[in-house]
């Protein structure tokens, strides 16, 4: 498939909502985790939209933000369209944007296939990503069928959804090509330690990427079937798409669309009509990705070593290069232009900001939005 000759059409959805908190204090309101530059020499968004040019045309990408973001977000991405980079009027979780854009694509393109891409993944290897893409998307055109990309876990991480992978299928069949495929049994949320354990010995589990292809048709049929309360409001706010009264008909219809996780509002109630049945595939994002969803997240990415080694691998991020380490290990540390100077200490996470300071653990890095909350209920918006 190239971007000449898509056939069907491609429609890549880039998720780009959320405040970040878990980047804080390097992340703000307006300065989300998908603006920022973590990795590489772009940011998160403009490196999600490079790697999907190749399979997708500049004007058949779309993203859904919020107000906070949306201004920075168009000056990092003139190559989009600006008419598609909407910002939601309040934050609804991913499944009312999934079911947006399908009921905004059954009425401009309504035998597209709708690409699902989170704004703030990590990909090492650009070219593996897109075969999977392609094959996914065939997969998707090929009938009522749901693709999921499924990564390969390193480890039992508790953080992550799960896919439990059925049988493998015969791409005489299912078209996926080299892609190898497999149907879906079923979809846990984050499980506890135990269960994560036996999952990652299992050799039968993905972690969730949350990236996910179906036709337009096959999403909306959805929604109509397991969310019937959305389907009004989002005929209403398609139906307003290009005309002057959009963003009212925006702003007071997508209130009323429930705030729940296509995880749950899709994916999961379909899976109840058995492997067979429900037509749902998974295929292998084995192409070096990170959801990088935690400062201890960046520190095992940036520390590029293998996850025995962690624990004696220190990040200093953006300080001065003459910084000293002495007995220390598996640090994260950002401060930039400074000297740092590390002694005896372990584990730690500390990030320096104009007007903040950070300081935990690794294994408490996914706990840093409570800090944002407590500064919230302290009235301390200046610094969130």
């Amino acid at each position: 498939m190239s971007k000449e000759e898509s056939t069907p059409p491609f429609i890549a959805v880039i998720l780009a909502g959320g405040s970040g908190t878990r980047f804080w204090p390097l992340s703000r309101k307006g300065r989300a985790k998908q603006v920022l530059t973590l990795s590489g020499e772009t940011s998160m968004i403009q490196q999600t939209v490079e790697r999907l040019l190749p399979v997708a045309k500049a004007e058949d990408i779309w993203v859904l933000t919020n107000s906070a973001l949306r201004a920075t977000i168009v000056e990092q991405l003139p190559q989009l369209r600006g008419e598609h980079i909407l910002n939601e009027p309040v934050s609804r979780n991913t499944a009312p944007a999934c079911a947006l854009a399908a009921f905004l694509m059954e009425r401009l393109q309504p035998d597209c296939v709708l690409g699902i891409f989170p704004s703030d993944h990590v990909v090492g290897d650009a070219k593996r990503f897109r075969e999977v893409v392609e094959a996914g998307v065939r997969v998707a055109a090929s009938g009522d069928r749901i693709v999921v990309l499924g990564v390969p876990p390193t480890r039992a991480e508790t953080g992550y959804g799960y896919i439990e992978r059925g049988e493998g299928v015969d791409p005489a069949v299912v078209p996926s090509g080299d892609v190898r495929a497999w149907r879906v049994k079923r979809f846990t949320e984050k499980p506890d330690r135990r269960r994560a354990e036996q999952f990652f010995t299992s050799n039968a589990y993905a972690w969730n990427s949350g990236i996910f292809l179906w036709s337009a048709k096959t999403l909306t049929c959805a929604i109509r079937q397991f969310c019937p309360d959305m389907v009004a409001p989002l005929e209403k706010i398609a139906s307003a798409f290009g005309t002057p009264d959009f963003e009212r008909v925006f702003a007071e219809e997508y209130a009323k669309c429930t705030d729940i996780s296509i995880d749950f509002a899709v994916l999961e109630p379909r899976s109840r009509r058995g492997e067979a049945k429900a037509e749902i595939y998974c295929l292998p994002a084995d192409f070096g990705w990170n959801d990088l969803g935690s400062w201890s997240a960046l520190h095992e990415h940036k520390a590029d070593c293998a996850p025995q080694l962690l624990w004696q691998k220190n990040v200093i991020d953006s300080a001065d290069p003459t910084s000293i380490t002495v007995d220390a290990g598996g640090n994260y540390v950002y401060a930039p232009g400074k000297v740092v100077s590390l002694i005896g200490v372990h584990n730690l996470v500390v990030v320096e900001t104009e007007d903040a300071l950070l300081v935990t653990t690794r294994d408490r890095a996914q706990d840093v939005g409570k800090i944002v909350a407590a500064l919230r209920k302290a009235g301390r918006e200046d610094v969130i």
